[in-house]
């Protein structure tokens, strides 16, 4: 289990059970090579491995929503968790999601599910993450973004929230103001008072429980939150 244990080792938890232990099967008891290595099967509490499972399930739905699956978007996840977890964990996360694709998702139950287990930080992570596998062909498709839409709401996730991480990946005149859920008539004020307010929402430190892996993951979003500031200071000219 040397490839994969740092996922597994940290445990499963309540991603063991219901729709998501379901979908993942025997395909997690394949990976271990001894048996004195086990998934814990507590359900309490989020942990680096049931979250990475977790995020393994959505990002096959929103592959599989256009009807194809593509060589980009494979090589986006693969890049992501090389990134995080190394290559050999890559290629082992890799050989799962294949097999996911094959199966069935219960989207809306699966959502539910991590709604249930995951704190909001954590939910607004996987929806950055799917938005970026659904953009990684250069084109969002409409059904990739229904997918994520429908993933969206089951999670909880706030329609301000949503717009905001939507527009990291949509390049308008307005998305700036956008990520930082503010209006484009919002005065100088206001607009320092959302970025406070967004950076604080989507610092990295929100995510550090599920390890540095994520944790580095999530700058991404806190980038997007600078970069929109900074955009509209200089397009308004105020410091």
């Amino acid at each position: 289990m040397a490839k994969f244990g740092k996922w597994i080792s940290a445990g499963l938890g309540w991603a063991f059970f219901g729709p998501i232990g379901g979908i993942l099967g025997f395909a997690i008891g394949s990976m271990f090579d001894g048996a004195e290595q086990r998934p814990i099967t507590d359900k309490t509490g989020t942990t680096t491995g049931g979250y990475a499972m977790s995020l393994l399930v959505l990002v096959a739905a929103v592959m599989k929503a256009d009807g194809k699956v593509l060589k980009s978007e494979l090589d986006y996840v693969k890049k992501y968790f090389i990134q995080s977890f190394g290559s050999d964990a890559a290629s082992e996360a890799m050989i799962m999601l294949r097999d996911i694709l094959k199966q069935q998702i219960p989207l809306n139950d699966v959502s539910r599910q991590i709604k249930q287990n995951v704190d909001y930080s954590g939910r607004l992570q996987l929806l950055h993450f799917l938005f970026g596998i659904a953009a990684a062909d250069g084109v969002i498709h409409p059904f990739e973004l229904k997918t994520i839409e429908i993933i969206s709401k089951n999670l909880g996730i706030s329609q301000n929230d949503y717009n905001s991480i939507k527009s990291m990946f949509y390049d308008d005149v307005d998305s700036s103001y956008k990520i930082l859920n503010i209006d484009k008539t919002a005065s100088n004020e206001e607009i320092k008072k959302a970025y406070r307010k967004m950076a604080i929402k989507y610092h990295p430190d929100k995510v550090s429980y599920l390890g540095k892996e994520f944790q580095e993951k999530a700058n991404e979003k806190f980038q997007k939150v600078n970069e929109a500031y900074e955009k509209i200071k200089k397009e308004r000219g105020f410091v």
